[in-house]
């Protein structure tokens, strides 16, 4: 499932990045690769606030659409 579908305080990992390589450069630039750790803290504004590594970052619904992750 992608990102967009996890329901808030749900951690999860993440199973590969999908899309446009400027994506993937700049998620993977956050943390976010194959088999780490990712958490959903809260959707504000249309932006995804999720807990990569002990940070916290704001993405956009595109760029949480393109990290499909796993229980």
């Amino acid at each position: 499932m992608v990102l967009t579908k996890a329901k808030i305080g749900q951690t999860l990992y993440v199973k590969h990045i999908e899309g446009k390589d400027k994506i993937k450069k700049f998620l993977l630039t956050l943390g976010c690769y194959e088999g780490e750790k990712i958490t959903l803290i809260s959707i504000l504004a249309g932006n995804y606030v999720v807990n990569i590594k002990d940070s916290r970052y704001a993405i956009d619904k595109n760029m949480a659409k393109a990290i499909v992750v796993e229980g």
